[in-house]
């Protein structure tokens, strides 16, 4: 503990305490080259990200429409149907069978249990 100790106040010294060649470059320009090179990196990024974002946003203004009207016709069936199940943890996975039937198989009493904290889980 005592090692940690002294490691961690060796680092925070040496992290406060910046270099007389650091302190004369930030006098100058007010900011480190670091500093400058990490805004110099989020503006171009920035710049390349510009038009993704914007096709982002028209992609939302023209499904919002649809998105609103889906909410407002299944909504009150996705909470009528929320309200049935209860605990969503109750319940398996989906599985898809061959034909195209989708499955949702509920768990039995047994598998619900909760584990006991002497037993070990595996990761």
């Amino acid at each position: 503990m005592t090692r940690f100790i002294a490691a961690t106040a060796t680092a925070l010294a040496l992290g406060l305490s910046t270099p007389a060649f650091a302190q004369d470059d930030e006098a100058k320009d007010g900011l480190s080259l670091m500093e400058e090179g990490a805004r110099m990196l989020f503006e171009g990024l920035a710049q390349e990200m510009a038009p993704a974002m914007q096709d982002l946003r028209d992609l939302a203004r023209d499904l919002e429409p649809g998105m609103r009207a889906f909410v407002a016709e299944m909504g009150p069936a996705l909470a009528d149907i929320l309200g049935q199940i209860e605990d969503i943890s109750n319940y398996h996975p989906p599985e898809i069978l061959p034909n195209g039937d989708i499955i949702i198989r509920k768990k039995t009493p047994a598998e619900m249990a909760i584990p006991n904290e002497d037993e070990e889980i595996e990761i």
